[in-house]
């Protein structure tokens, strides 16, 4: 990808704590995956400003007890289907 150059002052004592560091010859690296990870931060943040809302608590009355207590029944029924499954077994 072909890349455009853009001059942007610094304070020195920013230049001089980006040097320390990454070193002198590393500041361009570290400046665009600065900025990169900015970008992709600011994209969630709208993402989850457009999605406030969504979630609705009467569209999930499974939840009503908490996330937590319907993740414990969830996984209790592998238990008593495994527990099924083996009486089946060893009824044969």
């Amino acid at each position: 990808m072909p890349r455009q150059r853009v001059i942007v002052p610094y304070p020195p004592d920013v230049i001089a704590e980006i040097d320390k560091i990454v070193g002198h010859g590393k500041r361009t690296a570290f400046l665009v995956e600065l900025a990169k990870r900015e970008i992709k931060l600011n994209r969630q943040r709208e993402a989850l400003r457009a999605a406030a809302g969504a979630w609705k608590a009467e569209d999930h009355p499974e939840l009503a007890g908490g996330a937590a207590s319907w993740v414990r029944e969830i996984r209790q029924e592998s238990v008593k289907r495994y527990e099924q499954v083996q009486r089946r077994r060893e009824a044969k």
